[in-house]
């Protein structure tokens, strides 16, 4: 899309330090376009003159400051020349006959294998980066400089992660509704996501790292994200420094009070060391924004079955997803490269973005965050992704509406009507699927798009929600009020054939051409090529 390609693109590269490593500099992928999702190349229009909408979960008109607000997207196929044919071919190829041949056992064996820990309990993907391959060191230097996975997944019931020995590693998971469509379960992978801010977020002024210390911070962050007062236990404001409640004095603070107009003199503050970084100009804070050092783990799953039956997220990982803040950039920044990249768009429309980066650096998004993730390899291990490979994320990570700076999972983190204020992780007992649709967002998006999926191929989750002649019954929808599982939770057969069709792609490493895993072709509902600037059909922007 020649509108956008243009909100992805990069015009600076990083420095070295910037970047964590070695320098990022620019690549030229086999497919130039990898950065636009195949959600993209999907048919708007159905049988008997139906549209189907469900472009509007991405492309949205969002508050300043991501200055994309390309809700118009929703219109047309704003393409670029050379992006109008489809590269995404998985999701056309017939594998019905590969699936059917994969035995039930075959595949729970394969996604109960636990691909992340090693045989001694160690992160088996740290031990490959410390042992690097040649094929891996991209600058030759011998030494990893990405990501080093550090996060163990072993949660306490507020969140946070600790290491064998029993340390908090700094990563706290959270629970968020996930965007309507390919994140949920019934369409393919599980997934959670975990959030860590830096070592001064962590501590007191004086440098002791003290837990109650983070928690607030985190507390602080979320109300700046999302814009709304957050809970805290009963806190000292005289020993912080700090008026958390913004009540006018130094009390005993219960929430944290968001207030943020820094024209007019409102703003907010961290606490412990980091307000001292504040306040030195070392660290940064403004609503809707993240501090720079700010990251993210996100685990994407296969799906396993429990002992009684229901569909859980499994040991296997897919994809380790791994994103982290690199550099500050003000409102008044990101709206001059917002312009800029209009200005470039107007002028050359048909030329796809360049993006920084590589295998080992990974690759930064032009809003000042560095994106890298890790793949399944055909043995069955984690693997760097290749530099085409992980422009898969830019796109929808720094140039669509829906993103509050880049990041879609935290602005949806639940709010303090859930068990824990929002803060653990996915498990057996605290699955997805027992949250309400308490604002009809799902229920809106079944309406809007007529399907329980992107494209349209899920016909288990959209017969749960219809009568017999195929129509959306209201009573159905209410029902999602009380909980979703009936949307997010496939059948046991769906989901293992679900399992069977990715492992395919596993096999064959075929990523660059689709990571979806598809159940049969796709030709009836999603594009081989479009002509650009056509009309999806789609009378108006749902907002």
């Amino acid at each position: 899309m020649a509108r956008f390609a243009a909100a992805c693109g990069v015009t600076l590269a990083l420095a070295a330090g910037a970047a964590g490593g070695g320098e990022l500099t620019a690549q030229v992928p086999a497919n130039p376009f990898a950065y636009i999702p195949p959600q993209c190349w999907t048919k708007t229009r159905g049988g008997a003159g139906t549209v189907h909408n469900p472009c509007y979960a991405c492309h949205v008109a969002a508050p300043e400051p991501n200055f994309a607000r390309d809700e118009d997207l929703q219109l047309s196929y704003d393409f670029a020349d050379g992006a109008a044919a489809n590269p995404w071919s998985n999701l056309f190829v017939d594998r019905g006959p590969a699936i059917a041949a994969t035995s039930d056992t075959d595949i729970l064996a394969h996604v109960r294998t636990d691909n992340f820990h090693g045989p001694d309990g160690g992160l088996a993907l740290a031990t490959q980066l410390d042992r690097l391959p040649a094929a891996w060191d991209v600058n030759g230097d011998g030494i990893w400089s990405g990501y080093r996975p550090d996060i163990w997944f072993a949660f306490d019931d507020d969140g946070f992660d600790h290491d064998p020995a029993g340390r908090r590693t700094g990563w706290r998971a959270f629970a968020y509704k996930p965007l309507p469509g390919a994140f949920w379960p019934t369409n393919g992978s599980a997934d959670d996501v975990a959030i860590r801010l830096p070592a001064p977020f962590r501590a007191r002024e004086d440098g002791t790292p003290d837990d109650a210390i983070y928690a607030l911070n985190l507390a602080i962050l979320e109300s700046l994200v999302t814009r709304r007062d957050v809970p805290i236990p009963a806190t000292d404001e005289t020993r912080l420094g700090v008026d958390l409640d913004r009540d006018g004095s130094l009390g005993t603070a219960g929430r944290i009070v968001f207030a943020f107009d820094p024209r007019n003199g409102i703003t907010m503050s961290w606490v412990g060391q980091a307000r001292a970084e504040l306040q030195a100009g070392r660290l940064h804070l403004a609503a809707l924004l993240f501090p720079e050092g700010t990251e993210f783990v996100h685990s994407v799953r296969y799906l396993d079955l429990a002992p009684e039956g229901t569909v859980v997220a499994a040991p296997r990982l897919k994809e380790l997803r791994y994103a982290r803040k690199t550099s500050w950039r003000s409102y008044t920044t990101l709206m001059q490269q917002a312009q800029q990249e209009m200005k470039e768009a107007v002028g050359d429309p048909d030329e796809p973005e360049r993006f920084f980066g590589d295998l080992e650096s990974g690759v930064a998004n032009g809003k000042g965050w560095r994106l890298q993730g890790f793949i399944e390899a055909a043995d069955g291990r984690l693997r760097p992704q290749t530099y085409e490979e992980s422009l898969t994320c830019v796109g929808c990570h720094g140039a669509i509406g829906r993103g509050v700076d880049s990041v879609i999972a935290f602005p949806r983190k639940l709010p303090d009507d859930v068990p824990g204020d929002g803060w653990y992780h996915w498990d057996a007992a605290r699955p997805l699927g027992i949250l309400p649709d308490a604002d009809a967002e799902y229920a809106t998006y079944l309406r809007t798009n007529g399907a329980a999926d992107e494209f349209r191929a899920n016909d288990e989750a959209w017969r749960h929600f219809t009568d017999v002649a195929g129509v959306l019954d209201p009573a159905k929808l209410a029902g999602l009020r009380a909980t979703i599982a009936p949307l997010v939770e496939p059948s046991a057969a769906r989901a293992l054939a679900l399992d069977k069709a990715y492992r395919l792609l596993v096999r064959e490493q075929s990523f660059a051409r689709g990571r979806l895993a598809v159940l049969a072709p796709l030709d009836a509902t999603v594009h081989r090529a479009v002509e650009p600037g056509a009309t999806t059909g789609i009378p108006a922007p749902m907002r």
